[in-house]
């Protein structure tokens, strides 16, 4: 039976997405008896529930409005649902993030239609969904964020060796694969089958001519995700937002490039772990260590200061695309406020411009814009 037949614990108004899978071993039917006893017994405190509901109101106003009308009226739903909310309260404090359920859900049952439908789901389901969030981070490789990366690199001294941290799936290590349209200014790919990535850019963001050479590459992550594998390939595909049609079918054949010449990923922690794999940068290439959306999941600042310290240690580029609470120090330069949601892409630590955070747009920063 093809995916896009199977229906989940009986229930309409759920379209099967090619991502979407039943998680091994699971039983759907006993999912209800399993789980609703637990929640029932362990009451989460109310300061608990409300926080969650709060961090799923933010990603509603903040992150999905606008961008994901199905994901806002999902993250509103949990947060006024009180199963909902006392099935989160009993996971880890690092898998309740808004994306990573939704996903989950998705990728178990196929995509729901609104959130009474999602509610059913979730409560027919809750042990498989549960299942999922556990074993899996949200790991977002979205490679149309090097359409503002690449402004930033075409800058530097060629030839470049990119060490991504938090690489996942490695796609963002492929820049010189891509083709590029910032409006009438374009990059043409590397081969036809390559996405192309259109992204806005103002008047005063440098425009690369074309991608700089790059004579090495390796990515760095706890859990890199293997690409010629069908199941965690579809849990990318997945972590795309379900109206997202034109950015899912680029980042298809982003993959197809991925699976055809993997970028060499190392299993490894971005504190510890950097150095080794550093070390192998050939002579007389610029070490450039990247990141985007990555850092924020290191959740002590210290941790934060210390990498960005072992970054400088290794005499390589530092280019940080992150929000920009990330970095408070780094934010706090930048004299104009950037659009609501934006990351701050910095180099060395000095921010240069506001990005987009799936790479739709980069407002570079105009003279005066950065403060000492």
């Amino acid at each position: 039976m093809r995916a896009s037949e199977r229906d989940c614990g009986g229930r309409s108004g759920l379209a099967m997405t090619p991502g979407a899978r039943h998680s091994r071993g699971s039983g759907l039917s006993a999912a209800v008896p399993d789980l609703i006893p637990s929640i029932i017994s362990a009451m989460p405190s109310v300061s608990l529930t409300d926080s969650i509901a709060a961090r799923f109101l933010r990603f509603a106003a903040a992150e999905a409005d606008g961008s994901s009308p199905l994901y806002a009226a999902l993250a509103r739903g949990v947060a006024a649902d009180p199963f909902a909310l006392g099935f989160l309260a009993g996971l880890p404090s690092d898998k309740r993030q808004p994306n990573l359920m939704f996903a989950a859900l998705r990728h178990v049952c196929g995509t729901p239609s609104d959130w009474p439908r999602a509610r059913a789901t979730l409560r027919a389901n809750a042990e498989p969904v549960r299942a999922v969030m556990l074993a899996r981070r949200t790991q977002t490789n979205e490679p149309a964020r090097c359409a503002t990366l690449l402004p930033v690199l075409a800058r530097l001294k060629a030839p470049l060796a990119l060490l991504e941290v938090g690489a996942s799936a490695g796609l963002c290590l492929l820049p010189d694969h891509y083709g590029y349209a910032y409006g009438s200014h374009q990059i043409a790919a590397a081969s036809p089958d390559a996405p192309t990535f259109p992204a806005r850019a103002n008047d005063a963001t440098p425009l690369p001519v074309a991608c700089p050479p790059i004579a090495w590459r390796a990515g760095l992550d706890l859990a890199p995700i293997k690409l010629r594998d069908p199941e965690q390939a579809a849990w990318l595909e997945t972590l795309v937002w379900p109206e997202h049609t034109k950015r899912l079918r680029r980042l298809r054949a982003a993959i197809r490039l991925g699976q055809a010449e993997p970028p060499p990923l190392h299993q490894g922690d971005l504190l510890s772990d950097l150095a080794a794999v550093a070390c192998t940068v050939p002579a007389g290439a610029t070490l450039v260590v990247f990141h985007s959306a990555v850092l924020a999941y290191v959740r002590n600042t210290t941790d934060r200061r210390r990498f960005a310290a072992a970054v400088r240690d290794l005499g390589a580029v530092w280019v940080s695309n992150e929000a920009p609470g990330v970095f408070p120090a780094i934010a706090a330069r930048v004299t104009c406020r950037g659009r609501d949601g934006a990351f701050l892409l910095a180099v060395d630590g000095t921010p240069v411009a506001w990005t987009h955070p799936h790479g739709a747009w980069i407002d570079w920063l105009e003279p005066g814009a950065v403060s000492d």
